[in-house]
């Protein structure tokens, strides 16, 4: 994740993101660089626009978020109107049984 954030940290500043860069600013940060890993990384943003990916990954979360609200908003709808409260009971056997006396006069 830091070497995400070392990019993420150089891209902001206008740096290019090299192994270089990286490296500079992971060992600045006190952090043991293994330059595997910042080779695969360079390598993997390589012909990546950060800002497009940034704009993408914030609108992520907002897009399920948004998404998955009604569907929690839904269920206990449903399931209140499924149910029908004490009174609306009460009231539907009392009428019922008024129903049932006016056949027998």
């Amino acid at each position: 994740m830091e070497y995400i954030y070392a990019a993420l940290l150089l891209h902001k500043a206008g740096k290019e993101v090299k192994e270089e860069n990286v490296k500079a600013v992971l060992t600045a940060a006190g952090i043991a660089v293994n330059d595997a890993r910042v080779k695969a990384m360079v390598a993997a943003l390589e012909g990546i626009n950060i800002e497009d990916a940034i704009s993408k990954a914030a609108a992520a979360p907002v897009a399920v978020a948004a998404a998955a609200a009604p569907a929690a908003a839904a269920a206990p709808a449903a399931a209140a109107a499924a149910e029908p409260s004490k009174e609306e009971k009460k009231e539907e056997e009392e009428s019922g049984m008024a129903g049932l006396g006016a056949l027998f006069g």
